[in-house]
């Protein structure tokens, strides 16, 4: 399965930006999905994820500003950023968890398919 992502770009502080990711070769109705990213100089930090049956998990500093959700119907996954800070900058990535196990969705070793990226840069 192969997982595409898209929806980065070049925006101002306070924007909104929506990511999709989108699989081809296989279903995403059994995995876990979640986004990641990874800024300039540091660690690769989980960002949301979502469950398979649609709870959803979220990095502290996000809460309230970012949306992840799922299309099953669509192979698809979201991630709806609002009130972007310049902190946010990263590249994102989505990620399949094919064990969905609840406790570890924040744990990027658990996601055995990731996207290619997508690059998303806030300006001050």
């Amino acid at each position: 399965v192969q997982l595409q992502a898209c929806g980065g770009g070049l925006v101002q502080a306070g924007d909104s930006l929506r990511l999709s990711c989108t699989a081809s070769g296989r279903t995403l109705r059994n995995y876990a999905l979640g986004w990641f990213r990874q800024a300039p100089g540091r660690e690769r930090e989980f960002v949301a994820a979502i469950s398979r049956s649609g709870g959803t998990y979220y990095l502290d500093s996000v809460k309230g500003r970012f949306t992840i959700s799922r299309d099953n119907a669509k192979n698809s996954v979201y991630l709806q950023m609002s009130r972007l800070k310049p902190e946010d900058t990263a590249v994102y990535y989505c990620a399949g968890d094919p064990t969905g196990i609840l406790s570890t969705l924040r744990d990027s070793t658990r996601y055995n398919i990731w996207g290619q990226g997508t690059e998303v840069t806030v300006s001050s």
